[in-house]
């Protein structure tokens, strides 16, 4: 018994004198291990009668998780020692400038959509932003587009269900806000589409700006004024702009608006606009023979590439860094 309560402060004591995890690692299996003193002193109890073979091996156990819960207690004052003198050393000043600080930069696709947004504001437009999940109704139906129509094909758009789809226009939102305004409006809806198509010109996803007006005398003349000195804006006096007679089945008359590049002589789709078809009118309430209005639909996309001569459509949705810092400072 005396040589066990001596080994015990043995143990005791050389726990405290160590300084390192690495040395309490060394006493642990120095007194603890398969061939350690302690665990010796546990086979040897074999030797014993079966009374002191009991007492003892009560006093051993309990001893022995009084050492391990001194060995854990000072393991843990060890770790935080070295915790602390690791902070001291690495210890630096949180609020100076970083050595390599750069700044990132909007997209070009959010550029052109805020540039976009400035010009129209200018002109008294306020900006809705409207769901990209849609019903049949506002998609489709009240648009005065048929029940026949081609983009109503699976493989033109993506459907949920027989009624619910991801928009395939912003023209969704003429409908909308119609239904909960009364004219005299001026809005233009900015947001994401979706059609079943992919190349270099096509995404499953891109942006539009649709653009209505509704007023009493609103003519074709109004909406023509509107996208030269949009397009001036936007491209310089460099391009020259040509309207083409086209077919929308929700404005009519329609056209579509090219610019051709005085340098390149080629003329290039850009939008389609026209006056909102008097069946899209009743379906919202409005009186066509009071109120008239027009419209008109901006691919954002096409729109950067022509501005900044981008011939890939995708690059857009790269996240290709060298790509994207091209527009640091536009």
């Amino acid at each position: 018994m005396l040589n066990l309560n001596q080994l015990f402060q043995n143990i005791n004591i050389d726990v405290k004198k160590t300084t390192t995890i690495e040395e309490l690692d060394q006493i642990k299996i120095k007194y603890l291990g398969k061939k350690g003193i302690l665990t010796n002193y546990i086979k040897n109890l074999k030797n014993f009668s079966l009374k002191d073979k009991k007492k003892y091996s009560v006093i051993i156990n309990h001893s022995k998780k009084e050492v391990i819960n001194n060995i854990n207690k000072h393991s843990k004052y060890l770790m935080t020692i070295k915790l602390e003198k690791r902070i001291k050393q690495e210890k630096i000043d949180i609020s100076l400038p970083g050595r390599r600080f750069e700044n990132g930069c909007l997209h070009p696709i959010t550029q052109t959509i805020n540039y976009i947004k400035n010009f129209f504001f200018k002109l008294g437009f306020q900006s809705i932003n409207g769901p990209e999940i849609e019903d049949e109704y506002h998609n489709f139906d009240a648009l005065n587009i048929p029940k026949n129509h081609p983009a109503r094909d699976c493989h033109d758009t993506f459907w949920f269900d027989t009624n619910r789809l991801l928009r395939t226009q912003t023209s969704n939102m003429q409908i909308r806000i119609m239904k909960e305004e009364k004219p005299p409006m001026r809005f233009i809806f900015p947001g994401k589409v979706y059609r079943n198509d992919y190349d270099i010109t096509h995404t499953p996803m891109f942006h539009q700006i649709e653009g209505l007006i509704v007023d009493k005398n609103i003519t074709f003349s109004n909406l023509k004024w509107i996208i030269y000195n949009f397009l001036y804006d936007f491209f310089g006096k460099t391009v020259s702009i040509k309207f083409r007679p086209s077919y929308f089945p929700f404005t009519v008359p329609s056209a579509e608006v090219d610019i051709i590049k005085k340098d390149t002589l080629q003329s290039l789709e850009i939008l389609g606009c026209g006056m909102v078809h008097p069946n899209v009118l009743k379906n919202v309430n409005i009186d066509w023979n009071i109120y008239s209005a027009c419209a008109f639909g901006i691919g954002i996309e096409r729109m950067t590439m022509l501005r900044y001569e981008i011939c890939d459509i995708r690059s857009f949705f790269e996240n290709d860094i060298r790509f994207l810092n091209q527009f640091k400072y536009n």
